[in-house]
């Protein structure tokens, strides 16, 4: 039986094409993730909450295979510096469960978003459906227009090897 949520009932009443997966409920990381839908891991994109001295937290949508920039976010955003919450703090702050933060649970919520430009690349990518167990596939530009995100280079400079 496919998974009905919040996410999934947005989705369909905006007419957004996507394809939900259902995933163990635990939580999982992007590899983990990748490897069961048999996708890259930069494709599939994980949200990051992050906080500011003052006002709504911001939610950092990045490639699984990749790490925030914290000082690149805070830069995108105009802010002096930007903080990682605990986990316990992030899930109050949204209301989920860490392994089932998504942008799309979120929306109309006060959160800026910010999706790393790499995801500019790809005309679809995987996101958290809202839920532990849940993963959402759905057009970059379908995603960026419902969470009005900004693009921005956000993720950490990867080492090169010598």
């Amino acid at each position: 039986m496919p998974v009905n949520n919040n996410v999934t009932r947005l989705l369909k009443s905006r007419k957004i094409s996507f394809s939900a997966h259902e995933l163990p409920a635990e939580k999982l990381g992007a590899q983990e993730t990748a490897r069961l839908l048999n996708v890259p891991v930069e494709q599939v994109f994980k949200t990051l909450v992050v906080i500011r001295s003052m006002g709504k937290p911001i939610l950092a949508v990045i490639p699984g295979s990749r790490s925030l920039d914290l000082k690149a976010l805070a830069e995108a955003l105009h802010e002096k510096k930007v903080f990682f919450p605990t986990e316990r703090q992030a899930e109050q702050l949204t209301g989920l469960q860490a392994g089932g933060i998504s942008p799309l649970a979120l929306i109309n919520k006060g959160f800026d978003t910010i999706i790393d430009e790499s995801a500019r690349k790809y005309t679809e990518i995987h996101v958290s459906g809202g839920q532990r167990g849940l993963n959402i596939r759905l057009p970059v530009t379908s995603l960026s227009d419902l969470t009005r995100a900004h693009f921005a280079p956000i993720c950490a400079v990867e080492a090169s090897l010598p």
